[in-house]
């Protein structure tokens, strides 16, 4: 910790954010959240309000461990690209070559669920297309098209399935595309297919490779794809806003289903963390790879990382259906979005800066030209339930002093 004005922030300013966190519990909007704001190394804000477990009245703490759900993505991204710098494949090759169950897809074209049209695809989907979320795919709860329907039929779902990884990638493949490979940008089970990319090519299961390569490494004591014994008291329970706008329980602390470990490790959304090993990871990103002497990717390859993929921003590729982020003057690196012109996205921040938040309101954002990071931690879903990522950037770049 330091104070803020030592690493150019106004106190006073920052200090906005403790009424803004206490109007969100008071209200019953949230059960409990935690904020934490770096700059140039050091932690300048951060704290806990409300509770992380309704009924147990627990509070929430700064080592209260949450559900991150899609900001799982940037970890599982690391990880392939790992693999990318030991040579062992391109970005613009064909996934085929490791995954053969996706040669020959087809993409959807009309019809109904119990018999649908479709064409071939023009070319096989590639490691870019993955990151990019570009490929094709789609995710099922999303419920919006005839091919998220099939998802859901199919099986097709990393969070609730316990056969295996193999097993649900190999459902997916068995269904048709949403788009051609590098049409569209379709928020998507891509980030879970790079988790099966990973064990393939490593010849090790995606989760351990994980853990042994990324999280133990970063130093990253807490996260994992479920929640020993002993940390459950640690854990946050997960709500959703009911018909009549009171907190609902949807996955409890104790009982649910990150008390025991998953059959299928998601690495599109899976992990559990807190915000001092979250924390761990937005510094390696800011190290460009490097964290405390300990280097997992090159500088060269994070650049390329965090650059824009995309021809243009979001709303250039297709008609987004949805995502952590909005769509008008932000493109997508290989992991996480990044920022290209805030005026365009009508919101506070800096071309160049990297985000990604997950489906129960978690959010972050790092800022390599301001030297910063904020990690935003709650247990609310859907994400988009209320504005909190908006709110807390304006309120965290108005405390910006140098």
């Amino acid at each position: 910790m330091t104070e803020p004005e030592a690493v150019g922030l106004s106190s006073e300013r920052l200090e906005r954010i403790v009424p803004w966190m206490q109007r969100y519990v008071e209200t019953g909007q949230l059960a409990g959240l935690s904020v934490l704001v770096s700059r140039r190394g050091r932690i300048a804000f951060r704290r806990a309000h409300g509770l992380a477990d309704l009924a147990r009245g627990t509070p929430m703490a700064d080592d209260t461990i949450v559900r991150i759900y899609s900001m799982t993505k940037p970890l599982t991204s690391t990880a392939i690209l790992m693999l990318y710098e030991e040579g062992l494949f391109q970005l613009d090759d064909p996934i085929t070559r490791h995954l053969p169950e996706f040669r020959d897809m087809r993409v959807f074209t009309g019809g109904s669920r119990g018999k649908w049209e479709s064409v071939p695809a023009e070319r096989d989907i590639t490691f870019r297309d993955l990151l990019t979320h570009t490929s094709g795919l789609t995710y099922g709860f999303m419920d919006s098209t005839l091919v998220d329907g099939m998802y859901r039929d199919g099986g097709v779902d990393f969070q609730t399935a316990e056969t295996s990884l193999a097993d649900v990638v190999a459902r997916a493949a068995r269904m048709p595309l949403l788009a051609q490979p590098g049409a569209e940008w379709n928020y998507s089970i891509a980030t879970d297919v790079l988790g099966r990319l990973v064990e393939v090519i490593a010849g090790q299961p995606f989760d351990d490779f994980l853990r042994e390569r990324i999280i133990r490494p970063l130093g990253m004591v807490d996260t994992d794809f479920h929640v020993p014994a002993d940390r459950l008291g640690r854990f946050a329970s997960n709500y959703v806003r009911g018909a009549d706008g009171r907190l609902t329980l949807i996955d409890d602390a104790v009982d649910g289903r990150y008390a025991r470990p998953r059959g299928v490790p998601s690495g599109g959304g899976g992990l559990v963390s807190t915000a001092a090993d979250y924390a761990r990871f937005c510094r390696f990103i800011l190290g460009r790879g490097e964290l405390d002497g300990v280097r997992l990717l090159g500088r060269k390859t994070v650049e390329l990382m965090t650059s824009n993929h995309l021809r243009g921003d979001l709303a250039d590729m297709g008609q987004p259906r949805f995502s952590e982020s909005s769509y008008s003057g932000i493109g997508f690196g290989l992991g996480f979005s990044v920022m290209l012109d805030p005026a365009k996205a009508q919101i506070l921040g800096t071309p160049g800066e990297v985000a990604w938040g997950g489906a129960a309101s978690t959010a972050f954002w790092i800022d390599p030209a301001e030297d910063l990071f904020v990690i935003l931690l709650t247990q609310l879903m859907p994400s988009s339930a209320l504005p909190l990522r908006r709110e807390l950037r304006v309120l965290t770049y108005a405390a910006l002093t140098e």
